[in-house]
């Protein structure tokens, strides 16, 4: 056999071999460099052909010179008739995959990329390989799939936990390799952390209820009360995730490793002597910072808020809202009603920064005063008429009419007419003015009862008669009322059996009624006050003429029969 034979069939043995190999990473020699491809030379009959961007770093620069070996891929060998294909990329990624698999046989740690955000966590980039890092391993407490922002983009040490080469799939923790770090430092720190000591810290998660701050292996709770001596809504008004910030220790909890953090409480308490530089009654200007149904808060300076409650908002709307009065971020003068320091409360009025209409009305008006104006409503219980000042006088339904009921005399009014009145009372600390139509007339009851006091003995006309008793006319507007037993000595139990409607009696006043406006008579009262006056004559006269008293009788007797 000739030496080119020999040659031919070494170099066909070889190609047989290689075949079996296809998938196998060898070297190869970078023999020229094109605009968009590399070809290199691997030892077979064909130089390979890469695209040049599977040379190039991650800055997107070309990484490969004419003369450097390089690790490359064999995807195919081509019998002689064809190229040679070969990959770089599939190489570097076989290299990276090796890697990866002693890095989780050693436990060692491996570097990565934080790229995008994936459902149940995060991808990580590890050279050409790419990684799934779940959420609950992002860092040692649970992170918001809003909060890892602060991590996308760097460099960072990760642990291989699990990996399937069949399915390409690789799991990554950064949790691990944090809880490895901070292993010592949290023992450091946790062996001298105490109450009241100032540290630094990174924000690394926001709530609606604060913030957690890295104190540097272990976790510290920022209250959103504790972060501001000012109102915030939430945490974010003042703080960043990555954000580093000094805090002190407020308490430690060292059984439960938890340390709650302030951050206010680096500064002045503005609440300090809060009373002395806010006497009450003080005028002052603030800023409208909060709206609510109850009222509004203002806010005097830096951390110092004090609420106008509605009913502190106007004189004469007290169920307005207070969205109807003020608008968030306005300036207002307010007075200083009140100081809880304790409790870290003011309480402001924004009505008393104007004058007060019922103190005004006090000094212009008087008791007794006619005043005219429209109804502006008709309750239950009376009739609000509208006044000077925007304010209202509320005629009560006893003092509409001398003569009707309440209930039947405020029929006769509807809102919107304008009336006059009297004024009975005016209460400016109460708010309140009360006015009567029915004084505007003179009153026949009160006049006659004047005239005719109790005992007095009168004069009327049977008006209406029931079995009980009679209702007697005494005067226009004027009723008194006759009781069956009241008629006579004799027992009367059907009145309408003595008395007929049109009758004249003559009755004794034996009760003034005057809140029902009725007085009470009594005809057998009247004969026996007829009957004492009688006795009382008739001793005088014994006594005068020293006859006896049952003389001066049958003679008066006698004197009546011979009449």
């Amino acid at each position: 056999m000739s030496t080119n034979e020999n040659f031919a069939k070494l170099f066909e043995q070889s190609l047989a071999n290689m075949r079996m190999d296809v998938g196998a990473i060898i070297p190869a020699t970078i023999v020229r460099i094109e605009k968009d491809y590399v070809i290199v030379d691997a030892g077979f009959k064909s130089e390979g052909v890469i695209p040049v961007d599977q040379f190039q770093n991650e800055q997107g620069e070309l990484d490969a010179a004419i003369g450097d070996t390089v690790d490359v891929y064999l995807e195919a060998v081509e019998d002689g008739f064809g190229e040679t294909r070969l990959s770089r990329e599939k190489a570097k990624r076989a290299e990276t995959w090796n890697k990866l698999e002693k890095a989780h046989e050693k436990k060692e740690t491996v570097l990565g990329v934080i790229t995008g955000k994936v459902k149940g966590g995060f991808t990580v980039e590890i050279g050409n390989v790419r990684a799934f890092l779940p959420g609950s391993l992002v860092d040692v407490r649970p992170t918001r799939d809003s909060s890892y922002t602060y991590l996308e983009g760097k460099e960072l040490e990760f642990k291989v936990i699990k990996m399937d080469s069949r399915r390409n799939n690789v799991v990554v923790s950064r949790r691990a390799v944090v809880e490895e770090e901070n292993s010592s430092e949290r023992d450091a720190l946790l062996a001298n952390i105490s109450e009241g000591q100032e540290l630094k810290g990174i924000v690394k998660n926001l709530t609606d209820y604060g913030a957690f701050i890295d104190l540097g292996g272990i976790d510290g709770l920022l209250h959103i009360t504790d972060m501001s001596w000012k109102r915030i809504k939430h945490p974010s008004e003042i703080l960043n995730v990555g954000d580093e910030i000094p805090v002190v220790v407020l308490k430690y909890d060292q059984d439960r490793q938890r340390v709650s953090l302030g951050m206010k409480q680096l500064g002045n308490d503005p609440w300090s002597s809060i009373k002395q530089r806010y006497p009450e009654d003080l005028r002052l200007r603030g800023k409208v910072t909060n709206i609510a149904d109850y009222g509004c808060f203002v806010e005097l300076e830096e951390g110092v808020e004090g609420l106008v409650h509605v009913s502190e908002m106007s004189w004469t709307n007290k169920n307005i809202h207070p969205s109807k009065v003020v608008q968030l971020g306005d300036e207002v003068d307010v007075i200083v009603l009140e100081i809880d320091e304790d409790r870290r409360r003011i309480s402001l009025g924004l009505k008393q920064c104007t004058e007060n209409p019922w103190e005004e009305f006090a000094g212009k008006h008087h008791k007794d005063e006619v005043i005219t104006g429209k109804i502006k409503s008709i309750t239950d219980f009376g009739i609000f008429i509208g006044l000077d000042g925007a304010i209202d006088g509320l005629v009560h339904l006893n003092d509409i009419s001398w003569n009707e009921t309440g209930e039947d005399a405020i029929r006769n009014f509807k809102k919107g007419d304008e009336v006059s009145a009297v004024i009975l009372a005016i209460d400016p600390d109460r708010e309140r003015i009360s006015l009567g139509i029915k004084q505007l007339e003179k009153d026949e009851f009160s006049s006659y009862v004047e005239v005719h006091g109790k005992n007095s003995v009168v004069t009327g006309t049977v008006s209406e008669v029931e079995a009980k008793g009679a209702t007697i006319t005494l005067a226009e507007n004027v009723q008194g009322y006759l009781k069956a037993g009241e008629i006579s000595a004799d027992k009367v139990k059907d009145a309408s059996e003595v008395l007929k409607v049109g009758d004249e009696v003559e009755a004794k006043i034996t009760n003034i009624d005057r809140k029902n406006r009725v007085v009470q008579l009594s005809i057998k009262a009247k004969e026996n006050q007829e009957q004492a006056d009688t006795l009382r004559q008739l001793n005088k006269e014994a006594d005068a003429s020293g006859a006896t008293l049952g003389d001066l009788m049958k003679e008066q007797i006698g004197s009546k029969d011979a009449d």
